[in-house]
């Protein structure tokens, strides 16, 4: 569809987007690493965030500082800093996830050359009263770091007009996600990666504008729905590999919901306007739903996606997860379990940018789709 396009665009080449909207506004551009990055403040200063995904090309600096058995993610993300390619950020934030991204920011301050380099050290249990005022001190602080770094004041209507366009963008996705849900097929995967890759580097006012206009024209086409297609739900962290989608759709499955870090979750939760903003800012990072790097219970992950799974009425869930995750591999076989005793049928992938495995992946799909 037209309304696509745009999408598509800056899928190709998302840096040079980042560098055509910096000419075009004489804004500035702060890159991100995790869903878990203030996005709401970084609006509210005037800049745009940039999420950094990795990247496809073939490592030489970075292997000089990481290890090899690192994800793809930070070994793709150095590499791009090393190499210049990120010589159009003013700066990165790190909020502390994982180990492999604490460990990059380390090295990323020593060696990379992409401007101001703010720490956002989150508390890793998020549900006791502690850690709720814990994660306001950390947002305000940020703020105050922001501030200083853009050289520009953040006002508590600058927050709260960042938090309902934030809102109304969460919002729409949420209308996309249930058109996705009601009528498998009426949007391609392909589509839905488009849009979810836009959302973390297009500006929000451009993207919640083209994306309303996909809404709008979902709403009002009659896009047949794929009865005759399993109903598969994705849950793991990052993914940047569109041709995944075209894989499970040809192998006769249709996605019909997803927990990925690059896909609902950094869209999960709305801010409460009438609060101090700062104050429902952080409510919002303690409550949407954890990633393995974050904690609220022993079976909380395993509840919420069975849950999530139940009401994409999926019949089968797979996994794609980053070769090397260790949060994500470790939570695995729990998940499994906690799946399995419910019914629900599961497949394990683990993707590496770098290092293509299309015939595997279409193959075990295939498999999987005949299983269920």
């Amino acid at each position: 569809m037209d309304v696509m396009q745009p999408f598509y665009d800056i899928c190709a080449d998302p840096k040079a987007y980042a560098r055509s909207w910096k000419a075009r506004t004489g804004g500035k551009v702060v890159g991100t690493l995790c869903s878990y990055a203030p996005e709401e403040l970084i609006l509210a200063a005037g800049a745009l965030g940039f999420r950094l995904v990795g990247g496809s090309g073939a490592l030489s600096k970075a292997d000089a500082h990481l290890q090899a058995y690192s994800c793809s993610l930070v070994r793709g993300a150095l590499e791009d800093a090393l190499s210049h390619r990120l010589d159009f950020l003013d700066g990165t934030i790190f909020p502390h996830t994982c180990d492999s991204i604490q460990r990059l920011s380390d090295i990323w301050r020593m060696n990379a050359k992409t401007g101001f380099h703010l720490d956002v050290v989150l508390p890793v249990k998020l549900n006791t009263a502690s850690a709720r005022d814990y994660m306001t001190a950390v947002m305000r602080k940020a703020r105050s770091g922001l501030e200083n770094m853009l050289d520009n004041p953040i006002s508590d209507d600058d927050l709260r007009q960042a938090a309902d366009t934030y809102n109304r963008i969460r919002a729409t996705m949420k209308t996309l996600y249930a058109i996705r849900r009601e009528r498998p097929g009426a949007i391609a995967g392909r589509d839905m990666h488009a849009i979810a890759r836009a959302a973390m580097v297009m500006d929000r006012h451009d993207f919640l504008a083209g994306l309303t206009r996909v809404v709008d024209r979902l709403a009002d086409a009659e896009a047949p729905a794929r009865g005759d297609a399993k109903r598969i739900f994705l849950s793991g962290g990052v993914c940047n590999l569109p041709d995944v989608y075209g894989f499970i759709e040809a192998a006769g499955g249709a996605v019909v919901g997803d927990d990925l870090c690059t896909g609902s979750r950094q869209l999960m939760g709305a801010i409460d306007l009438k609060d101090d903003p700062i104050d429902a800012i952080s409510r919002r990072y303690s409550e949407r739903a954890v990633c393995p790097a974050k904690h609220t219970g022993v079976r909380t992950r395993g509840e919420e996606l069975v849950r999530m799974a139940r009401e994409a009425d999926a019949q089968g869930v797979i996994f794609l997860y980053l070769k090397f995750c260790d949060p994500h591999a470790f939570d695995y076989p729990y998940l499994k379990d906690t799946l399995a005793a419910e019914g629900i049928p599961t497949l394990l992938m683990e993707l590496e940018e770098q290092t293509a495995s299309d015939g595997q992946f279409q193959t075990r799909c295939e498999a999987f789709m005949e299983m269920l």
